[in-house]
């Protein structure tokens, strides 16, 4: 179920910004901060909700997109590091717990978007902890990034459109699927890698 499968795919599409990139200078780490920027916008228009939503499903994939773009800038400029590799990461960490506030705040879902936001941030977790005990580092599994945001974006983009579901509205059933995918993607990135040991 994971899109990073796809990653030549996207590199291959990326190549026209990638090239407007480089014409007007950003730097990798440029493109990290407006990534954020564009997430902490998300958070905004989520916790607005209603038509705002369609504007939050842009920047979400606006900031999916940039992450990719970030790294492809930094090979092509051959300027990899393990600074710019953390504060890619911290960023994306940060990225991913504020989208998920905004959506909790935006539905006044508080419990709902804690459990949504750990199991995401331990998803993330586990991805590089396999890599820091020596074990190749871990995209797969039931939830990757690429796919939460590709979700994140398209539920936005219906969510006006699309009534309560029982008790919760498609934004808090999102969360719901967020928590419970995020917890059991962690889990199975552990067990794989326990295994491996």
């Amino acid at each position: 179920m994971t899109l990073d499968r796809f990653r030549s795919l996207a590199d291959r599409l990326l190549a026209p910004f990638l090239r407007g990139a480089l014409a007007i200078g950003l730097t990798p780490d440029a493109v990290s901060l407006i990534a954020f920027a564009f997430a902490i916008g998300a958070a905004g228009t989520f916790y607005l909700a209603g038509a705002w939503y369609l504007l939050g499903a842009f920047l979400v994939f606006a900031n999916g997109w940039l992450d990719l773009l970030d790294g492809a800038l930094a090979r092509e400029l051959a300027v990899d590091s393990r600074a710019g590799n953390l504060l890619d990461h911290v960023l994306d960490r940060y990225a991913d717990v504020v989208i998920i506030a905004g959506l909790a705040a935006g539905i006044g879902r508080p419990a709902i978007g804690f459990a949504a936001v750990t199991g995401v941030l331990l998803t993330s977790y586990l991805g590089t902890q396999v890599e820091a005990i020596g074990l190749d580092r871990e995209y797969g599994g039931l939830l990757g990034r690429a796919d939460r945001l590709a979700l994140i974006g398209a539920v936005a983009a219906v969510a006006p459109f699309v009534p309560a579901i029982g008790p919760l509205s498609i934004v808090g059933w999102l969360l719901v699927v967020l928590a419970v995918v995020g917890h059991l993607t962690a889990l199975q990135r552990f067990f794989g890698a326990w295994r491996a040991l």
